[in-house]
């Protein structure tokens, strides 16, 4: 006999602890791991994960993905000093390069495919280093983009509409993060860090919360507050909406890039000068 089959798992248990009863709806499984998390069986960190993945199954890709008016995406006729520019700045590691137009996709490039280029840039050609690109429909069921991501050790897929038109993208870190939140990854700062850094002599990374008074002293700005106390209200206040990672907005004299947020706020900024 295979154990596997024969040992309850985890939510099996705690029902088992709490209610003798099986629950018929998801709803009942939910009230019950709330009704775990009353009598300390876990705590509130567990049933806001528990939660996550129980809603997870009911999530689509139009549920993770980045919409086609946010995505970082690379053209075919950019030379390679372009692209490492544009790497550097975005701080992605994997790129759709486009022909026309977003909607026409030719493949995916990996940054690391231009490491052997570094050197030897005259005998870069785009087309020799692109990989294929996974296209998806929007109605696809999250779990089985991860599944399929897992199998193939794919990381991202370009996400499309009903009618065949490029709608977005989606990654595996998306897909992650709807189940356990938002994940900080090699280019996100220590947030005990300080608020403004210097990357490089003409680039700053900046803590969102920053208060405008401390922005306008390091960079000579004269930026009000009447709008927004930190640099990342004033920001969200410029382009009018919650910005998505890869954003770009120019606010007098600096362009501000979103390096991190998540669906609840603006986390950090990257900002350079904008050359007159």
């Amino acid at each position: 006999m295979d154990d596997s089959q024969s040992k309850p798992n985890f939510l099996e248990r705690i029902i088992s602890r709490i209610s003798g009863d099986t629950p018929d709806s998801a709803e009942d499984v939910v009230t019950l791991l709330r009704q775990a998390h009353e009598q300390e069986v876990f705590d509130g960190d567990t049933l806001a994960h528990l939660e996550k993945m129980l809603d997870f199954a009911e999530l689509e890709v139009r549920d993770a993905m980045i919409t086609r008016s946010q995505m970082n995406v690379i053209k075919e006729s950019d030379s390679i000093e372009r692209i490492v520019a544009y790497i550097n700045e975005t701080a992605h590691s994997r790129f759709p390069v486009i022909g026309g137009d977003k909607d026409d996709v030719l493949g995916i490039l990996h940054a690391k495919d231009l490491l052997k280029f570094m050197f030897n840039p005259e005998q870069f050609n785009l087309q020799t280093v692109l990989r294929p690109a996974a296209f998806v429909p929007e109605s696809k069921p999250l779990s089985a983009l991860l599944k399929e991501f897992r199998e193939q050790r794919n990381h991202m897929a370009v996400v499309v509409d009903e009618y065949g038109g490029i709608s977005g993208l989606v990654t595996f870190e998306d897909i992650i993060e709807e189940i356990v939140g938002d994940i900080e990854d090699e280019f996100d700062e220590d947030e005990s860090a300080d608020n403004i850094f210097a990357v490089s002599a003409e680039r700053w990374r900046i803590n969102a919360v920053t208060e405008i008074e401390d922005i306008n002293g390091y960079f000579g700005t004269d930026f009000s507050d009447e709008e927004a106390d930190t640099i990342g209200g004033l920001v969200i206040h410029e382009l009018g909406h919650l910005p998505v990672r890869g954003e770009k907005v120019v606010v007098g004299p600096l362009q501000f890039t979103v390096a991190r947020a998540d669906k609840r706020r603006l986390h950090t900024l990257m900002a350079t000068r904008i050359k007159e």
